[in-house]
């Protein structure tokens, strides 16, 4: 019996574009900036002319918009951590926040903050470990 060819270089996990470049992000640590906006998804390939997108979990750069002087214009990888277009998880249950919002990364995933404000979804939180740790609350 013949193998099959082709298929994803990635896993086939359907994934909810809650978030878009050009998306403004509410920054939830603690490291200066107050306001993000996505200018690029890495490792992302679309079709031509569609917008890149992300859901949380997903690192993504952006450019910060409001915050610190000296952190205003300059690009960073953040995380998303919540996101307002409702997503499903494997148990059934439809999740939803009431904000779009980030973590400022290094770009191996080390948080440049301290501490995270508000919770975090559990899918950005298994993904990646060390935001669990700063997290006040994981949903």
């Amino acid at each position: 019996m013949p193998e099959k060819k082709g298929g994803a270089a990635y896993s086939r996990v359907r994934r909810v574009p809650g978030i878009v470049v050009g998306t403004r992000l509410k920054v939830t640590d603690n490291s200066g900036a107050k306001e993000a906006m996505v200018i690029g998804v890495p490792g992302l390939k679309t079709r031509l002319r569609r917008l890149p997108f992300a859901t949380v979990g997903d690192m993504v750069v952006v450019t910060i918009k409001k915050g610190n002087a000296d952190l205003v214009g300059q690009v960073m990888n953040a995380i998303i951590v919540r996101q307002k277009k409702p997503f499903r998880r494997p148990n059934g249950v439809w999740v939803a926040f009431e904000d779009n919002a980030c973590v400022i990364v290094s770009p191996e995933g080390a948080p440049k903050g301290t501490e995270i404000r508000g919770p975090i979804a559990k899918e950005a939180a298994e993904r990646w470990a060390r935001l669990s740790t700063i997290a006040s609350m994981v949903v």
